[in-house]
């Protein structure tokens, strides 16, 4: 079958909607965070509820830095569009295929790679090219 490339889906700041109504097409949950997010007490409960539910529905999680990095890699957002909340990021696939993409797969290997070593929340820095 042709290959379906995962959508990027943004999660409102205040609750994972699409998370909740269709768990099984999330394929990924990054949060993001810089030094200056660290002391952010809203946003460090918001990623705590947010990880529950991943592990709870067998979501992958992974942490990064560098959100100007993470923005450039996303791209500009579309003329018009909401302003984009890059803490919290979904990947949605709805199809069940989604990790023949190999990016996603290598992820994956990555993230349970990383629980084989109990670090339960890997974490990856984003560096500036």
């Amino acid at each position: 079958g042709d290959l379906h490339h995962p959508e990027l889906v943004w999660s409102p700041p205040a609750n994972a909607t699409c998370a909740r109504r269709d768990p099984d097409s999330v394929v990924l949950c990054v949060l993001a965070t810089d030094e200056e997010d660290e002391g952010d007490i809203a946003l460090q409960i918001h990623f705590t509820l947010i990880q529950a539910f991943c592990c709870d529905n067998d979501i992958h999680i992974l942490r990064v830095s560098g959100m100007q990095r993470l923005a450039a890699i996303l791209g500009e957002p579309e003329p018009g569009a909401e302003p984009r909340d890059l803490h919290c990021l979904l990947v949605t696939n709805p199809h069940t295929d989604a990790w023949k993409s190999q990016g996603l797969a290598e992820v994956a290997s990555y993230c349970a790679e990383s629980r084989d070593k109990n670090q339960w929340v890997p974490y990856v820095c984003l560096q500036e090219r």
